[in-house]
């Protein structure tokens, strides 16, 4: 397999390329997670996975609880399913406190700390009343626990690894922008399934999930973005291939081993001018992937120069460029920086993208140098 099916498959798997999701949700079940740092950029990661979704949709889902977004992972924020939270969390929250101990004890925050935090986070939210980050600490505070700097970041993470709090509602800022509440999680998230109460089952659905939505991809590149270890990656797919053969293929490229489901024997032909998409930095087409990220080009994630635009622009699955949004009087203006100043065959590709990144906010969508 050449480099550039490794990108075409890619494309493909992660739903950038036909097939694409028929929802924003559905593209969410496809990725199974989806990094969410920056809340404005992230829901275009899942709406140019699923033509016709929009902004509004996704904050609806948000609001509604069928896209919840809190810490899981490596760890950071991520938008998952609230179908695949309850025991995507069970395999993760070990890693998560683990990861973070050094954390929680420069923020004073043992066992028993947290156990108390837990109790005034829960009770603050219980019975469907979601808070701000802010009436968070204010409850925080009046229970005489740390509700600033570290002290009440890591006692909401602590919660929220703990399965005590997760997204909430979202509430509208006075400048228009949505803020982030939080709620009670066994308030939004319903029952794991039967099968994945187990956690060898939910080692293998993690990795099925994962090779089959971002395949051709390495265990390695599946730890890293997990925050599983390694074992834990090949335990899972020692159980898909004992359970339910056939449905990961394992390629040799460049003399490592790269896992990916079996439909990838069918894949698109090229051609065609130019394909452009413009990603943000935290895409799964740039995070899903550490030890082979070398397959999108370039410098990734792409280190800004100051004032310079920090989100991805792609040139046939390429890095090519970089891209940032910003609104002014009702419309939405992209400053669009193409690596290569003489690249007129990417102007209709580009025009494209602008007009689909328009209709998914619902604006008016211009290209300005």
């Amino acid at each position: 397999m050449e480099p550039d099916d490794v990108v075409r498959l890619r494309l493909q798997h992660q739903r950038l390329r036909e097939p694409f999701a028929p929802t924003a949700e559905g593209a969410l079940k496809i990725l199974l997670a989806v990094q969410s740092q920056e809340f404005a950029y992230a829901r275009w990661t899942l709406g140019q996975r699923s033509p016709g979704s929009t902004a509004a949709a996704v904050e609806q889902a948000v609001s509604d609880g069928t896209i919840l977004r809190t810490h899981i992972l490596r760890p950071t924020w991520h938008f998952v399913h609230r179908d695949d939270l309850r025991w995507l969390l069970a395999l993760s929250a070990p890693r998560l406190h683990q990861g973070n101990a050094g954390m929680y004890r420069r923020a004073g925050l043992d066992a028993v700390e947290g156990a108390k935090s837990n109790r005034v986070l829960a009770g603050a939210v219980a019975g469907g009343a979601h808070k701000t980050r802010e009436q968070l600490a204010e409850a925080l505070r009046a229970a005489g626990l740390a509700a600033e700097g570290l002290g009440l970041a890591y006692r909401i993470m602590y919660a929220e690894a703990g399965g005590v709090l997760v997204s909430g509602i979202p509430v509208r800022s006075a400048g228009g922008a949505l803020k982030q509440t939080y709620a009670l999680f066994d308030e939004r998230v319903p029952a794991a399934p039967a099968g994945l109460t187990d956690r060898r089952a939910a080692l293998a659905e993690l990795v099925r999930r994962y090779f089959t939505s971002r395949g051709p991809a390495t265990d390695r590149d599946c730890a890293d973005w997990s925050g599983l270890t390694l074992a834990d990656v090949r335990a899972g797919l020692q159980h898909v291939r004992a359970s339910t053969p056939g449905t990961l293929e394992t390629l040799r490229i460049g003399g490592v081993d790269f896992h990916v489901g079996p439909e990838a024997a069918v894949l698109a032909a090229a051609g065609g001018p130019p394909r452009i998409d413009l990603i943000q930095c935290y895409d799964e087409y740039v995070m899903g992937y550490s030890a082979s990220r070398h397959y999108l080009g370039g410098e990734a994630p792409f280190a800004p120069v100051a004032g310079e635009p920090a989100h991805l622009v792609l040139r046939d699955g390429r890095l090519s460029g970089v891209w940032r949004h910003r609104f002014v009087r009702g419309r939405c203006e992209l400053d669009i920086r193409l690596h290569s100043r003489t690249d007129p065959e990417a102007d209709p590709g580009i025009n494209q993208a602008v007009a689909s990144y328009g209709s998914f906010l619902g604006l008016e969508a211009v290209r300005v140098a």
